[in-house]
């Protein structure tokens, strides 16, 4: 139990002297625009931290779960639904453990990582829309992290408590993820954001006083003349936070689909989370290049609502993390190479 406490303790103090870390360094200026310089350092170092993660989840993962015996492991298999070789003894069932709970920690952080970069595309959006200057959009990026972290884990928990509690769940997982997949595939690239009729828009106008004098305003309540005013960064943050709710819809069922073990969820969500704030910075206005992620995102999606659907089957000819891994890796390598290889202003310029 103490060493429980201790790694989850230290997985925390991490995440706050990253946060810290990250929010000092971005907030030493005022400048409109963050460094290219900079946003390479904060990404590089959040994306290693996570794959970093994923050597101390092969080594302690077993102590966040408790696990000192076979019957352990047996308890575990039986409560995650993973095969293990229970048979060869507790040491190389450990080893199995470690390694398979590694995989599966890696698998879901890649995941979720490239699909926070298609959360990256509407945040562009909305910040385009509403004209958010460079200073808000450090500031509403702050908070929105933050509010993601926070819904991320509500996220995991009711769903960790539907699949341990109903199994059946996962199949509704996997087929909704096929239709998100199927969905996003077909969608059409939206280049504009309606700033009018956006239902937290219209929702505000009704209930509270909006302050729009200042197009450049900072603050997120304004008081004037006595009366209290949330103004338009403030809405922004909100409809961020929802975007990133919409987002989580697939996402962490998606996480589910390649493991169930809630730790594991919610690490891998959790850094590929942290990492957004600076990779929007790296991105920019340059995330339109990589046009081609969308439809390898739309293609896992895909997959893993299909796997989900035929694990057992999938299970009984072999299949196991690793190909899991491998194919989740060599659809989001072939997406990116082809934006690079066919760029996407090639495409659109007519033949002479």
């Amino acid at each position: 139990m103490f060493t429980q406490f201790i790694f989850i303790g230290l997985f925390f103090v991490v995440l706050m002297v990253g946060m810290l870390w990250d929010l000092g360094v971005f907030s030493k200026t005022t400048d409109v625009e963050v460094s290219a310089k900079q946003a390479i350092k904060h990404s590089s170092v959040w994306f290693g931290i996570g794959l970093l993660m994923t050597v101390a989840v092969y080594f302690f993962h077993g102590q966040v779960h408790q696990i000192t015996t076979l019957q352990d492991l047996q308890r575990y298999a039986m409560e995650y639904h993973i095969d293990l070789n229970l048979g060869r003894g507790f040491d190389y069932a450990m080893d199995e453990f470690s390694r398979t709970s590694s995989i599966s920690y890696l698998s879901g952080f890649l995941l979720e990582y490239a699909l926070s970069v298609d959360n990256l595309f509407v945040i562009l959006l909305i910040f385009q829309s509403f004209k958010m200057n460079g200073q808000n959009q450090k500031r509403i990026l702050i908070w929105g992290v933050i509010g993601a972290i926070v819904l991320r884990f509500l996220f995991i928990y009711l769903g960790t408590e539907m699949v341990s509690r109903f199994t059946w769940v996962m199949y509704v997982f996997g087929a909704f993820l096929i239709y998100s997949g199927f969905k996003m595939l077909v969608a059409g690239d939206d280049d504009s954001f309606d700033t009018v009729n956006h239902p937290v828009i219209r929702f505000t106008r009704r209930w509270f006083r909006i302050w729009d004098k200042n197009p450049d305003e900072t603050r997120f309540f304004v008081r004037n003349e006595g009366l209290l005013y949330v103004t338009i960064p403030f809405l922004v943050l909100i409809i961020v936070d929802i975007t990133d709710v919409v987002f989580a819809v697939d996402s962490v069922p998606a996480v589910f689909g390649v493991t169930t073990d809630p730790y594991l969820v919610f690490f891998s969500n959790i850094f590929a989370v942290m990492g957004l704030r600076s990779l929007y910075f790296l991105l920019g206005a340059g995330m339109d290049q990589f046009y081609s992620l969308k439809y390898g995102l739309s293609m896992i999606l895909v997959y893993i609502g299909l796997k989900m659907l035929l694990e057992k089957w999938a299970h009984q000819y072999g299949f196991n993390e690793v190909h899991n891994l491998l194919i989740i890796i060599g659809i989001l390598a072939l997406s990116i190479f082809w934006s690079v290889w066919f760029p996407k202003e090639n495409l659109d310029s007519p033949k002479e």
